[in-house]
């Protein structure tokens, strides 16, 4: 399966905390994604992109906190980020990723 532009529009960014190096231990990984994108979507742009087998896609949006700056209200973004489970013997290199 080759990757195309909307692959690209999917998959924002590989997300590298505390919680996703746990995660990774077993064999997930974690990614922010478009917020208006679907599990098959996210599936087959990993598996484009990375040329890995996706074993199951789990998502989680955050909504962004009111915070202000200099007096005035203002509201971060809504994060859509998608843990991504990898088949047996397939894995990852986010260092080297997108």
């Amino acid at each position: 399966m080759s990757a195309k532009a909307e692959h690209y529009d999917v998959i924002r960014k590989p997300i590298i905390t505390e919680k996703s190096t746990m995660a990774s231990e077993n064999g997930a990984v974690v990614f922010e994604v478009a917020i208006d994108s679907n599990k098959p979507q996210i599936k087959e742009a990993v598996e484009a992109l990375f040329g890995v087998k996706v074993k199951a896609v789990n998502t989680s949006v955050t909504k962004g906190k009111v915070k202000r700056f200099r007096g005035q209200l203002g509201k971060r973004k809504d994060v859509k980020k998608a843990y991504v489970t990898l088949e047996e013997g397939n894995t990852i290199d986010i260092s080297t990723g997108l």
